[in-house]
């Protein structure tokens, strides 16, 4: 059977509950079990799918350099189609984290991958970052993912700049970033479901109310954090539109 006729026949026909729960639990497979902490560093996460399933994915894991490492992606699209392409482009990133190389490197290896066997119509906004615990550097490159904000002491600013989504143009290239983060510190990773949420006067949640609502919750530990920042993100749209993409939210929390 052709494996793209195959996710058009589920785009249209649509799946049965026990298929929809099949593609539940995947998805929850390819998500982290828990928080994970080490002595200088917290990471948690929340997602919540537009759906029963949904197009974002989240990871985070510890590498045998003893560096951390984390994707957050967003596919285009909603539903189970988006969510079995996403199940591709995370088990992809998951084979190659384990290579060593540079998060550039490693978005440029995964665009490669996805357009070998290319899906019409679909790519993804990807984040790879690595985290060094002993010295407290964050380096990390992005394919067209909401830049992450860093919360510290100083105040709440954005990280970086953006990039071509991977699996859309061949021979696309990524920028490197680093940062030295500090004790307290507090980095978040979200996919543009939260930046779109709208109030009742269908008002975008801007950058500037993400970064003051983060800077807020700066002190908290990771998971209650992100608890803290979606609180405040349900009182913003409380009387407006509902969701209407995936929210996913990755909290890197620097201890001291």
């Amino acid at each position: 059977m052709n494996p793209r006729a195959s996710l058009e026949t589920l785009a249209c026909v649509g799946a049965s509950d026990l298929e929809r729960e099949e593609a539940l639990q995947i998805q929850q497979s390819l998500l982290p079990a828990e928080t994970l902490r080490g002595p200088s560093f917290e990471l948690a996460y929340r997602f919540s799918p537009f759906a029963e399933v949904g197009g974002d994915f989240a990871d985070f894991f510890l590498l045998p350099t003893g560096e951390v490492g984390l994707c957050v992606g967003d596919v285009v699209g909603k539903g189970l189609t988006a969510a079995m392409y996403a199940a591709l482009v995370s088990g992809t990133l998951r084979g190659i984290h384990k290579t060593g190389r540079d998060t550039a490197s490693v978005l440029a290896f995964l665009n490669d991958r996805l357009l070998l066997r290319p899906v019409a119509g679909r790519y993804s906004a990807t984040l790879y970052a690595l985290f060094d615990p002993l010295a407290r550097r964050l380096t990390f490159s992005n394919a067209g993912l909401p830049y992450p904000l860093l919360a510290s002491a100083s105040g709440c600013a954005p990280l970086g700049e953006g990039g071509l989504p991977a699996g859309l143009f061949p021979g696309a290239s990524y920028d490197l970033h680093s940062v030295e983060l500090a004790p307290g510190d507090a980095v978040l990773f979200a996919t543009d479901g939260l930046h779109e949420l709208r109030d009742r006067h269908d008002r975008d949640f801007s950058w500037e109310h993400l970064a003051r609502i983060w800077q807020h919750c700066r002190p908290k530990p990771a998971e209650d954090a992100l608890d803290c920042l979606l609180e405040e993100a349900g009182r913003f749209t409380d009387g407006g539109s509902a969701p209407h993409d995936d929210i996913t939210a990755v909290a890197l929390k620097v201890l001291g």
